[in-house]
């Protein structure tokens, strides 16, 4: 896995690997990347469009979780010198959110690829925050 020392927290450059712009951006940060594996970041934020009453809401997780995937496809074309292309959510199964972070914490995303076939990939995501696993998923992508 290619360490990224130290992180990568520059916005702009984040926004470019995913398909997403501001507003509805829910990462921050990519700490890790290699083949079949992504880590990223975010630091949840009060204008975040899914933190309300000083929690960050389950949409924002899966959302999360599915822009880290993007991410990944982002940054894999990053370092090919080409556009990353845009995808979709095919399917998310078995999500489960068993805690909600609050307003300030850094959430830790980590995406394992299962398959990618032929423009579709399948994943495994885990939110944790602190040492804890907040969220998981399996997320089906498929490009567009």
């Amino acid at each position: 896995m290619e360490r990224l020392q130290p992180p990568i927290t520059d916005s702009e450059f984040i926004i470019e690997l995913i398909p997403q712009k501001n507003p509805f951006v829910m990462v921050d940060t990519l700490h890790h990347f290699s083949e079949h594996k992504i880590v990223s970041g975010l630091t949840v934020k009060s204008e975040n469009l899914f933190c309300v009453d000083a929690l960050f809401l389950e949409p924002g997780l899966i959302e999360n979780m599915a822009q880290t995937v993007a991410m990944h496809k982002g940054y894999t074309y990053y370092l090919k010198n080409e556009p990353a292309p845009v995808g979709y959510i095919g399917a998310i199964k078995k999500a489960e959110i068993f805690e909600l972070p609050k307003l300030g914490s850094e959430l830790v995303t980590t995406v394992t690829i299962l398959h990618d076939i032929m423009g579709v990939t399948l994943v495994e995501a885990k939110v944790e925050c602190g040492e804890r696993v907040i969220a998981t998923s399996e997320i089906k992508t498929a490009l567009a």
